[in-house]
């Protein structure tokens, strides 16, 4: 079963299942410059908000994702996996290329 994520700066939503993270899911969106680094929680360029809904993480540096953002759900997307529908920001260095109308194809 998969589950919608709503991007709440563009109004996009996406169907990501449980097994796949947001990251995955947003790239199916096919919007152009998607910067999708290392996928592994480690370089800090796809950084969101999740503003409501249920999710399980995996590990991510702590370089990038402190104590606060766990605490405010700013989480790595490449590192977040829907339990449930969610709605997100997307923050960082992703914002550019997500929130931006010209990344539409």
């Amino acid at each position: 079963m998969s589950h919608t994520v709503r991007i709440e700066d563009t109004g996009l939503s996406y169907a990501c299942a449980p097994r796949e993270s947001l990251l995955e899911g947003l790239n199916r969106l096919g919007l152009r410059g998607i910067p999708t680094g290392c996928r592994g929680g480690g370089c800090g360029v796809c950084k969101i908000e999740v503003l409501a809904g249920q999710f399980q993480t995996r590990v991510m540096s702590r370089d990038h994702v402190s104590d606060d953002d766990v605490a405010h759900h700013r989480l790595l997307a490449c590192r977040v996996y829907p339990a449930s529908d969610l709605s997100l920001k997307v923050i960082g260095k992703l914002q550019r290329k997500v929130c931006n109308p010209a990344s539409v194809r």
